[in-house]
C-alpha cells in the first residue's frame, strides 16, 4: 500500500501573508460561468466526469439501503453525504486543472491524484467527515427527542416533522443544518482546488477561502444558491440527477477558484 505523502516544502503561512494574498473580485452572476466552463469539461472528458456522478449517485443509494427503515438517520446521513462532497470530488478538480494546461485529462488523472495520498487533503477530508459525522449524530438526537412518535419513514418525517404546526422541530433541525453547513461551506468553497495546485497549508487554504467567500459575499451567496438548488434536483430526481450534478458542481468549483486568485 503507498506510503501517504507529505507535502513537499509546505510552510505555514503568517497571518499578514494571508490577509494580503492578492484576490480577483467576483461579479454577482459570475457562478454562471463557472458552470457554463463546467459544462465544457463535462463534455471533453464525459466518462471521468459522468463516472464521478454515478459513483456518487452509488453511495447515496447505498445510505439509502443502509437507513431506509431509520429516516431519522437517513435525514443526518444525506445532509453529511453532502457536506464531504467536496472532497470526494477532488478527481474532477484534477481533471479541469489538466484541461486548463493543455494536457490529457481522464480516468488516469483521477487514479493519479488518489494515489499521491496527499496527506493535506486526507487531513481536510477527515474535517469534513468529522463534519459530516457530527451532523449526522446531530440531526438524529434532535428528530428522536423532540419528534411526537418514532420517525421511520419519508412519510413519517414529513407529517411528523416538517407538517406538525404545533411543533418547532422542522425550524430547529434547518437551523441548526445551516449553522453547520455555513462555515463548511466557507471552509471548502476554493479550499481543495487550492490545496490540489499550490504547495499550502491546511489552515491556510481554509482561512483563504473565508477570505474568498467575505469579499464577495453576494457571488458566494449565488453559488451556495446553486450549490443547493441543483443538488436538491439531483436528489429529487431519484438521485439520477446526481450524475449530472456532481461533476457539474465539482468543475465548476476549481472555477471558482481559478477566477478567485490569480496564477500562483
Amino acid at each position: 500500500m503507498a506510503a501517504i505523502r507529505p507535502p513537499p516544502t509546505v510552510r505555514p503561512m503568517s497571518a499578514s501573508a494571508i490577509a494580503s494574498l492578492p484576490l480577483r473580485p467576483l461579479r454577482a452572476l459570475q457562478p454562471l460561468s463557472w458552470l457554463q466552463r463546467a459544462w465544457q469539461d463535462i463534455r471533453r472528458t464525459p466518462a471521468a466526469s459522468f463516472g464521478h456522478g454515478a459513483l456518487l449517485a452509488a453511495f447515496g443509494w447505498l445510505i439509502v439501503a443502509v437507513a431506509q427503515q431509520r429516516f431519522w438517520i437517513l435525514a443526518g446521513a444525506f445532509s453529511g453525504f453532502l457536506l464531504v462532497a467536496p472532497i470526494l470530488a477532488t478527481g474532477l478538480y484534477a481533471i479541469s486543472r489538466a484541461l486548463e494546461r493543455g494536457e490529457p485529462a481522464g480516468w488516469s488523472t483521477v487514479v493519479a491524484v488518489w494515489k499521491s495520498f496527499d496527506r493535506r487533503l486526507v487531513w481536510f477530508g477527515l474535517g469534513l467527515g468529522a463534519a459530516g459525522t457530527g451532523w449526522v449524530m446531530t440531526s438524529a438526537a434532535l428528530i428522536t427527542l423532540l419528534a411526537p412518535q418514532p420517525v421511520l419513514t419519508p412519510v413519517d418525517f414529513l407529517q411528523l416533522v416538517v407538517s406538525n404546526r404545533g411543533s418547532w422541530v422542522f425550524e430547529l433541525w434547518l437551523g441548526l443544518g445551516g449553522l453547520m453547513a455555513a462555515p463548511v461551506f466557507a471552509s471548502s468553497a476554493i479550499a481543495i482546488p487550492l490545496l490540489l495546485d499550490r504547495d499550502m497549508g491546511v489552515w491556510d487554504a481554509i482561512l483563504a477561502s473565508w477570505r474568498v467567500v467575505a469579499e464577495n459575499p453576494v457571488p458566494m451567496a449565488v453559488w451556495a444558491a446553486l450549490v443547493m438548488g441543483l443538488t436538491m434536483l439531483g436528489l429529487v430526481a431519484l438521485m439520477l440527477g446526481l450524475v449530472l450534478v456532481i461533476p457539474l458542481l465539482g468543475h465548476a468549483t476549481w472555477y471558482a477558484y481559478r477566477d478567485s486568485l490569480p496564477p500562483a
